[in-house]
């Protein structure tokens, strides 16, 4: 059975990422072969909507169980309508995260295990959308407090978003913890910054 276990990077030893919608990669893995196939997230800078955008891109690539440490309401809503197992409390790396839900030592659920919003790191998100086939252009970037004026084309007038409540904090980390995620956001900025100057 195919199964998508979320990731920080394109192997099978990078570490699980523990959200869903904004994760790094999603680890596309044969569970009987291993053989897999590592597809960076599209949907990891959306203004809104993330969960939904990534449980659609998951299950248009056939897969049987998502794997990853935790799932927010949107996410839940549409991988349970496409009927494909939830499985999270994933850790270690996306090798170790296969076998821990080969041997079932992983919990599945049928709903939620974060609230929403929670991989956007505490902060409610504010967006705009267009209307008449236009973009909002949102003001508030992701960050809370974005009216969402946006100016589509045509006969847009932004329909303004109301901010959602700022999630609960999340338990706090380790020192080691909080080294690797800064770490790890370091490398992709310096990614980005080298493929622009391409």
């Amino acid at each position: 059975m195919k199964i998508c276990v979320t990731s920080t990077g394109p192997s099978m030893d990078a570490p699980v990422d523990p959200r869903f919608g904004r994760c790094q990669y999603f680890m596309i893995v044969d569970s009987e072969t291993m053989e897999y196939e590592a597809m960076p997230n599209p949907s990891i800078g959306a203004s809104g909507g993330a969960g939904i955008q990534a449980a659609q891109t998951v299950s248009g690539k056939g897969v049987g169980a998502v794997v990853t440490g935790n799932l927010g309401p949107n996410a839940t809503q549409t991988l349970g309508a496409a009927g494909i197992q939830m499985v999270t409390g994933a850790s270690g790396t996306v090798r170790d995260a296969v076998e821990q839900y080969k041997s079932g030592r992983l919990q599945q659920t049928t709903g939620p295990t974060v609230p929403e919003y929670s991989g956007l790191g505490g902060a409610g998100a504010g967006a705009g959308a267009g209307m008449g086939g236009g973009r909002g252009m949102g003001r508030g970037g992701g960050r809370g407090g974005g009216r969402g004026m946006g100016m589509g084309r045509g006969m847009g007038m932004g329909v303004p978003v109301t901010p959602a409540p700022a999630a609960p904090t999340m338990p706090p980390q380790t020192r080691e913890q909080e080294i690797q995620d800064l770490e790890r956001q370091m490398e992709e900025i310096k990614k980005r910054l080298e493929e622009l100057k391409k």
